[in-house]
């Protein structure tokens, strides 16, 4: 089939890799404008579309899918069907009807579980074990087309937001491109989704990352996994942000929010059992370890992250 590929960040290259592999014809490269990046807000091309030049592949780069001139331009690349990863804007009808079998995205997690914007992270923080990527066909409601396949990813208790999704984006992929051979060949046809079992995973904003000392342990690594690396979890130490990466549960208890400092250790106190710190990061430092953060900053037990 000839496939336009729509998608953005890192997550979504494994796919645009895999399709350029496949039988397909990759004909064209959907992409979001070029943004402002680093101090100097220079001007840089996304992922994809960095990728799809080194492949040769024409890309577009609309301000929204509903531009006429845009969608003028996808049919002209005439494209049997657009998988979709990670694009990053609404699709209106118009777009959508173009490809005879519409556009067929990839979301990472179990659907009708976690629609929306952070599934991989909100899985992490509600603490399911198993989570996964399911392929289906867009329409106007969020995330309720139906499905073609699915596959399924256990959630290791060391794993964060990043780490998870690179898996699942590396094995999304071969789901995808599996998905588009069943769809050429007939041999597969979407079903639509439960009506029961949806839940929604809103995107985490950096104010839902702040730590709130008092909350359970078990909560807040999960939290700060699911955190991680970004919007990255964070609390405050002397009326400045200070990010923490994952955490350890001990079984020592501590007020909740104050520290003790060891050795080789940095304990945190929660509303429950204290836990051991990860990576630290003060505003305007380098991320290192807790215990190297410590030592430099000459912090003392006793000191507070304000709860």
């Amino acid at each position: 089939m000839r496939c336009v590929f729509a998608g953005t960040p890192d997550v979504a290259v494994p796919s645009l890799d895999a399709i350029a592999a496949s039988g397909h014809e990759l004909v064209g490269v959907v992409t979001r404008p070029d943004a402002p990046t680093g101090r100097g807000r220079k001007l840089v091309a996304s992922p994809v579309a960095q990728r799809a030049e080194e492949l040769g592949v024409p890309v577009l780069k609309p301000d929204h899918p509903r531009d006429p001139a845009f969608q003028e331009q996808l049919k002209a690349l005439a494209p049997d069907v657009c998988p979709v990863v990670a694009y990053g804007a609404l699709l209106p009808q118009s777009a959508l009807d173009i490809p005879e079998h519409g556009w067929v995205n990839l979301h990472f997690s179990l659907l009708p579980s976690y629609r929306g914007a952070a599934p991989v992270q909100r899985a992490i923080w509600e603490g399911e074990e198993i989570t996964g990527a399911t392929t289906f066909r867009i329409v106007k409601e969020l995330d309720a087309g139906p499905t073609y396949g699915l596959m399924t990813q256990t959630i290791r208790p060391d794993d964060t937001a990043g780490t998870l999704l690179a898996k699942l984006a590396e094995g999304g992929a071969g789901l995808l491109v599996a998905t588009l051979d069943g769809i050429a060949d007939g041999s597969l046809v979407a079903r639509e989704q439960p009506s029961d079992g949806i839940t929604y995973a809103a995107k985490i904003n950096p104010e839902d990352a702040q730590i709130t000392w008092t909350h359970p342990a078990a909560g807040i690594e999960r939290q700060i996994r699911a955190c991680s690396p970004a919007p990255g979890a964070w609390t405050l130490l002397d009326g400045e942000r200070f990010k923490i990466g994952p955490v350890q549960l001990t079984d020592e208890k501590l007020e909740p929010g104050t520290l003790e400092v060891r050795k080789n250790e940095v304990l945190v106190g929660t509303g429950t059992v204290a836990v051991r710190l990860g990576t630290a990061k003060a505003n305007g430092r380098k991320e290192m370890s807790a215990a190297d953060w410590a030592r430099g900053a000459r912090v003392e037990s006793g000191v507070r992250f304000e709860a």
